[in-house]
């Protein structure tokens, strides 16, 4: 059965599901995916690009190594506008992974739990943060965001849920949530496109 038509059973979401479907691709290089993340947390997408860029410029414009990552002084990653914080997490990142020899094939086989297991553990990377490797680099199509402030503010409004405190909200959301499973990150992405074109 195709995602849509799944969706299209939950009265909520059936409104929202329209156009072409979306695809979920995998990506290559996940540690470079997760530094981009950690780029762009607390940032507008156009300036998370920004920096991005120059990143990679550091490299020559290509994606770099783990060894090229750590082998790079501090200030020249401070010095494209990362804080000491993200310099530092994006280090972390490059350590793990040469330290414990990640690679992409071993991440496309585990499941999202065991993923986020493993990579919560770099200091810097958050749960939502590896939600979002799970749902863009790795193809996973169960996915769900709870702590995603777009998604929080989508499924409020379309839902008119009540809350008191956010423990609530988040029961509700992932109670609503479990009718769309297996495919929750499709659900995810109409609610953001929904917010995104002005209906919170």
């Amino acid at each position: 059965m195709s995602y849509q038509k799944h969706l299209k059973k939950e009265t909520g979401l059936a409104t929202l599901i329209k156009g072409k479907p979306y695809v979920l691709k995998k990506r290559k290089n996940t540690a470079v995916r997760l530094m981009a993340s950690i780029v762009s947390q607390q940032l507008s997408t156009s300036v998370a690009a920004i920096i991005f860029k120059r990143f990679l410029d550091v490299f020559g414009g290509k994606e770099p190594t783990m060894q090229q990552v750590i082998d790079t002084p501090f200030e020249v990653l401070r010095g494209i506008g990362l804080s000491n914080a993200k310099v530092n997490y994006v280090k972390n990142v490059a350590t793990f992974f040469m330290t414990h020899q990640i690679t992409d094939k071993q991440l496309y086989k585990m499941d999202p739990e065991e993923v986020i297991e493993l990579l919560t553990q770099i200091k810097g990377v958050g749960r939502w943060t590896v939600e979002m490797l799970l749902m863009f680099s790795l193809g996973h199509e169960d996915v769900f965001a709870v702590d995603d402030l777009g998604i929080q503010q989508a499924m409020i409004k379309l839902y008119k849920i009540k809350y008191t405190s956010k423990k609530e909200l988040h029961t509700k959301m992932i109670k609503k949530s479990q009718s769309w499973s297996p495919f929750k990150t499709y659900a995810c992405l109409h609610l953001w496109n929904w917010k995104d074109n002005g209906a919170v």
